[in-house]
């Protein structure tokens, strides 16, 4: 879902694609934020705005991915029951390899489908259609996210959630959803039902935030053009164009991470 050339090397997620709602997006910074920041902090109780960040989150993923909320759906409702299960009887350890299985089986189909039956076309000379599954946004960390709450269980530092729609909040909470990085239950459990909203920690976020985005718009961005540009034209560089290439691309990798764990 990548790309073409250098960019192709980047995750989807921090390319800023034309799919996601991506943080620097006009449709993310003009309208979905601050709707979605404004509401949280009129509304009273804290089921109320679980509710609202639920609903969020949940617009958030399908304005990128319509069809795919049903996948997220799906293997926040598969994780809920085996916590519940494996919390509840006998044999842990045989469940949680069961539940381990079908999560990495899911992320595998969608990622190594078509690579499998291309490798396979190759060693032994037959034409399989190559399958074309496109690769849903965000899979990666949303279904560690739920092995993470699963193991937590597993271990017991955490029960287990008794409240799908609780645990559909921490799978699929809009801020860590496409692009990470990947939260532990057990940091935030407590929070989900109990939390509070200070002047000071808004304005914390905010300064957080407008520094995460400056990295990502006008360093990452500005570096992956010249990136392109100069891995365009390789034959024509040289020596010291190509080391620029490199130096321009490390920074493009390092602060769309960096600019995207602030944001």
């Amino acid at each position: 879902m990548g790309g073409t050339g250098v960019n192709a090397l980047v995750p989807y997620d921090f390319q800023g694609g034309e799919k996601e709602m991506v943080f620097s997006s006009l449709v993310f910074l003009c309208i979905f934020l601050p709707v979605v920041f404004v509401l949280y902090t009129l509304l009273p109780g804290i089921h109320t705005k679980n509710f609202l960040l639920l609903i969020a989150s949940l617009v958030f993923y399908a304005y990128g991915e319509p069809v795919y909320v049903l996948l997220l759906l799906g293997v926040s409702l598969l994780n809920y029951l085996a916590a519940r299960l494996i919390a509840s009887g006998s044999r842990k350890k045989a469940k949680l390899a069961v539940v381990v299985i079908l999560n990495l089986g899911i992320l595998c189909l969608f990622k190594y489908t078509g690579f499998l039956v291309e490798s396979l076309n190759q060693f032994t000379g037959i034409s399989v259609r190559v399958p074309q599954i496109e690769l849903p946004i965000g899979i990666s960390f949303y279904i560690f996210q739920a092995l993470s709450y699963v193991i937590d269980v597993y271990r017991e530092e955490e029960p287990p959630q008794k409240n799908f729609a609780s645990l559909l909040l921490y799978i699929s909470f809009f801020p860590q959803l496409i692009a990470g990085p990947i939260v532990k239950y057990r940091d935030i459990a407590s929070e989900i039902l109990d939390r509070k909203q200070t002047p000071d920690d808004v304005a914390a976020g905010i300064r957080r935030f407008t520094a995460g985005l400056g990295k990502k718009v006008l360093i990452a961005n500005q570096m992956g053009t010249l990136t392109t540009a100069m891995f365009a034209t390789t034959d024509e560089n040289g020596v010291i164009g190509t080391w620029v290439g490199i130096i321009a691309y490390t920074f493009q990798i390092y602060f769309d991470f960096s600019g995207y764990s602030d944001m």
